[in-house]
């Protein structure tokens, strides 16, 4: 029976579209700025391409996931595809395409690299360890110019094998030359210990470094290098799109908004939102059905931290799934911050799903 698309079912807001099949297995991940208008163009054109007409064939329901914006629609569909590569997909599927972070390396003499996340990690509750990274990049070529820039203003290397004499870099100032120790050491890891700054505060300082670097090409008199340094201070700051879909956190988190009938679950792994779910509360007399669903789903496996809109005794919960000589789980309900930014993105969620339910 082939799928019967109903435009009215679906917002027009930004966000994310999994296409599946009757086996439920997804399809094809996509992303629009208006869901709506997006998914109508597969049901009411006459498609040439024989990939699309096979794909609309094959739907047997869409799930969709609403975000806040541009932004974090093409990072939410970027990992999306890395976790589940959906068949249709022919792009991003590989886990060095798409949005990759800026991260120094662990060498004795860090650099300043690409760095692609892992998005098809097994779940182990925990991240390994906690490193400093810029991004993600929605454009490549500002990634690149300004992993440049970063390498050319600390004076790192950039040679993947370190060698014995300096080169062409450090003789035109892009380099400080520590493999032939133009350079102590003791200086080289200062520099790159203030690289490692500026990755952990998320670029924060970075802009009024770079408009130090135009005024300072502006003196000079070096016009059309300030120019470049103004354009890329402009890709900066829109690059810096607040966006709460592909963060840096160092434990898994399981983000759930609860409602009077059910409650929606959205896993996020190492910063990364990778799943939601919308799951149905059992109702018993006397005993709250957030409770009771949190010490049913989390008495086995469970991630770093639970963030809740709701529960009502944190302490019998907590001594429930709590075990003595295991890391404790943390229950949060937050109030403002970007927690209570992920839990209002559920709540998004859960309206639209809940009245797809009730209708």
């Amino acid at each position: 029976m082939s799928f019967l698309f109903n435009a009215g079912d679906y917002p027009t807001c930004p966000g994310c579209y999994l296409m599946k099949n009757t086996d439920g297995h997804i399809l094809y991940v996509g992303k629009s700025k208006n869901l709506r208008s997006r998914l109508r163009s597969y049901f009411t054109r006459n498609h040439a391409d024989r990939k699309i007409k096979q794909l609309v064939g094959e739907i047997s329901s869409i799930e969709v996931v609403l975000v806040n914006n541009e932004a974090e629609s093409l990072l939410l569909e970027n990992n999306l595809i890395k976790i589940h590569k959906p068949p249709y997909n022919r792009a991003l599927k590989r886990d060095n395409s798409g949005y990759a972070y800026l991260q120094l390396t662990n060498e004795p003499f860090p650099r300043l690299d690409v760095y692609y996340r892992n998005r098809r990690r097994k779940q182990t509750g925990f991240a390994t360890e906690e490193v400093n990274r810029l991004g993600p990049f929605k454009s490549a070529g500002f990634r690149d110019a300004l992993l440049e820039f970063v390498t050319e203003h600390y004076g790192l290397r950039t040679c993947k094998t370190m060698p014995k004499q300096v080169c062409l870099l450090y003789h035109i100032g892009k380099c400080s030359g520590i493999c032939e120790r133009k350079i102590s050491e003791r200086d080289y890891l200062e520099h790159t210990r203030r690289a490692s700054e500026l990755l952990a505060n998320r670029g924060l300082g970075l802009i009024e470094t770079l408009y130090a670097q135009m005024e300072a090409y502006a003196d000079r008199l070096e016009f059309e290098k300030a120019q470049r340094m103004l354009l890329s201070i402009r890709n900066l700051e829109q690059a810096s799109d607040k966006q709460i879909v592909d963060r840096e956190a160092v434990i898994d988190q399981d983000v759930l908004y609860f409602g009077e009938t059910h409650v929606l679950v959205a896993k996020v792994q190492e910063g990364m939102l990778c799943d939601l779910q919308m799951l149905e509360l059992e109702q018993a007399d006397g005993e709250s059905s957030y409770d009771r669903f949190l010490i049913a789903r989390y008495a086995g496996e469970k991630p770093g931290e639970l963030i809740v809109n709701a529960i009502d005794n944190r302490k019998k919960v907590s001594s429930s799934l709590n075990r003595r000589g295991k890391k404790a789980l943390i229950i949060t309900q937050p109030k403002r911050g970007l927690k209570y930014d992920l839990l209002q993105l559920c709540k998004k969620n859960y309206d639209y799903r809940i009245n797809r339910i009730l209708s």
